[in-house]
């Protein structure tokens, strides 16, 4: 990029969006054109598969749902805050959250960023299978006064229904009508539906057919839960409104198409080598990556190809990135923007493209949730890929599944691994990071309890992974990730170098109506992940951090040189 290039806006709708892309901006503007020629906005809200893969696919013109949402939810408004309204007056001090993937992670971010209205109360989403994790969540709740959601898309997800069985077990034991401190969002007909209404849920909640998971944000499966923390609903959907009618707007030529521009951007810098996506954000929306994390990372990593998000790294010397990084920045007006300022004012003299939305308020989620989601769809069309599928997801879930039933190295090879105690520990670090070429990053997946503690531990080693090599390093928690970045790990570009940590949990925890407990399913999901990944030719290390993980990272940080 010259240092003399002006950001370019795109749109003039919604949370403002800048673009500087330098040296690229003739290609997204030959890609926009290309578009405006053959009429491609239509044919996205027309559902012509062509777009994306040249024969019909399942999966394909049938979940494009999610166009219309801004709308057709609006019928639900009054429903959901009925309910919310129910669950607020029933002695409910807490909700839990149980789902994985698209249930889960719009609405912790709605949670985290818009957070509650007097009189709800607050929302924890559980999307592990850790048995320290779970342990921590039921020690800090009075089960008379808990209400839970169980959110699967398909009914049968198995971290959500082991945690379901879980918490039922001890709300059971707690509250004389159990069914009424729950409720479920599903599709309807599922498994889910038919337990709901065998075992007296206060709600069943439908999800609609024709939008996938990760595509949900703004159904019932975005929207119960916000209305649950007391969101204002109409404001977030009056933002989607707004953007979905000027992602409608089929003059693309411009860059006048908020969605379709940033695509457009997005697909041509990955496919110059920039597909290392590298967010930063305000304060206020710290979580917000971890959505579009699992939108760009689900959606296009497949055949070979795909865009990595990169979420919480911290800022590094401008010029010691390797040019395969566009920078992504989110920011809320009232927060201090100074450091995001400086940063991409000094990437960009350093060369790097870079995109910059600014929201005016916290309820701008919604538009700005719809514009990445078209966005996504739209950079998929330039990479080839189908966007609403996710094949290598359910590989490591068939792996998991051999793992459990006992069947020793199911992908047919060996896990390399070694003992965070081990004298060798540094040798062996020194020729996994070794393994890394041109391109590649580095992979993080910690089957370990999200607590902040080690959280930041983990943020540690993200850190000195990043600064040692100068490679993009991401961070996922298992078995959440595998709902998530898992289908980019095995079905995107053999560009990952992969370091799962897993340690022995404190305690293990049966699962009620079960034959296993929370410990076997997550060693389970650690070696069937491990699996697909051999299976897929990736390069992995496992560590393994012992009974206390917290000094067993301060150790593994240590030992990188």
């Amino acid at each position: 990029m010259s240092r003399s290039e002006t950001p370019v806006a795109a749109g003039g709708v919604g949370p403002p969006l800048e673009l500087s892309l330098g040296g690229h901006r003739e290609a997204v503007d030959r890609r926009l054109d290309e578009w405006q020629s053959v009429d491609f906005v239509r044919r996205v809200w027309g559902g012509d598969h062509r777009l994306w893969v040249e024969e019909p696919a399942p999966e394909l013109t049938d979940r494009l749902g999610w166009l219309r949402l801004p709308e057709t939810m609006r019928g639900e408004v009054a429903n959901l805050r009925s309910l919310a309204a129910e669950v607020a007056a029933a002695d409910v001090d807490e909700v839990l959250l149980f789902g994985m993937g698209g249930s889960s992670l719009a609405p912790e971010v709605f949670q985290r960023v818009l957070g509650n209205a007097k009189g709800h109360p607050p929302l924890t989403v559980l999307d592990t299978t850790h048995p320290d994790a779970i342990a921590s969540v039921a020690r800090g709740i009075d089960p008379a006064r808990t209400f839970c959601v169980v959110s699967s898309k398909s009914g049968g997800t198995i971290e959500t229904t082991s945690l379901f069985y879980f918490f039922w077990s001890l709300i059971e034991g707690n509250h004389h009508a159990p069914g009424s401190r729950f409720a479920a969002i599903t599709d309807p007909g599922s498994v889910l539906e038919q337990l709901g209404r065998e075992r007296g849920f206060r709600a069943i909640v439908p999800g609609p057919p024709d939008v996938g998971g990760r595509f949900s944000a703004l159904s019932t499966f975005g929207l119960l839960p916000a209305a649950l923390i007391g969101a204002d609903l109409d404001a977030l959907l009056d933002s989607a409104s707004t953007m979905a009618a000027a992602c409608g707007d089929v003059e693309v030529g411009s860059g006048g198409n908020p969605g379709v521009a940033l695509g457009a951007a997005l697909g041509e810098l990955a496919k110059v080598g920039r597909d290392k996506l590298t967010f930063l954000t305000t304060k206020s929306l710290e979580s917000f990556p971890d959505w579009i994390e699992q939108l760009i990372a689900e959606s296009t990593g497949k055949d070979g190809l795909g865009i990595v998000p990169v979420v919480g790294e911290s800022a590094g010397d401008p010029g010691s990135y390797p040019p395969d990084r566009v920078f992504a920045a989110l920011t809320l007006e009232g927060d201090d923007s100074t450091a995001v300022d400086e940063f991409l004012s000094a990437v960009g003299a350093a060369g790097h493209p870079w995109l910059r939305s600014r929201l005016r308020r916290p309820e701008d989620l919604g538009g700005e949730m719809y514009r990445w989601e078209l966005a996504t769809a739209a950079a998929s069309s330039v990479l080839g890929v189908h966007p609403f599928n996710q094949e290598n997801v359910q590989l490591a879930k068939a792996l998991a599944k051999k793992a459990m039933a006992g069947e020793s190295d199911p992908a047919g090879q060996a896990v390399h691994e070694v003992s965070v105690d081990s004298e060798g520990l540094a040798a062996v670090l020194a020729e996994w990071t070794a393994s890394a070429g041109d391109g590649d990053y580095f992979g993080l997946q910690a089957y370990l309890p999200a607590d902040p503690p080690l959280a930041r531990a983990l943020r540690r080693l993200q850190d000195r992974l990043n600064r040692l090599s100068a490679r993009a390093v991401t961070l996922g928690f298992g078995p959440r990730f595998l709902h998530s970045t898992g289908q980019l790990h095995k079905g995107g570009a053999n560009n990952g170098v992969f370091l799962q940590l897993v340690n022995v949990p404190e305690t293990d925890l049966r699962v009620p109506e079960t034959d296993y407990t929370f410990g076997r399913l997550i060693a389970g999901q650690a070696d069937g992940d491990a699996a697909a990944l051999l299976q897929t030719g990736r390069r992995l290390l496992r560590v393994r951090l012992g009974a206390d993980p917290l000094p067993g990272l301060d150790r593994l940080t240590q030992a990188l040189a």
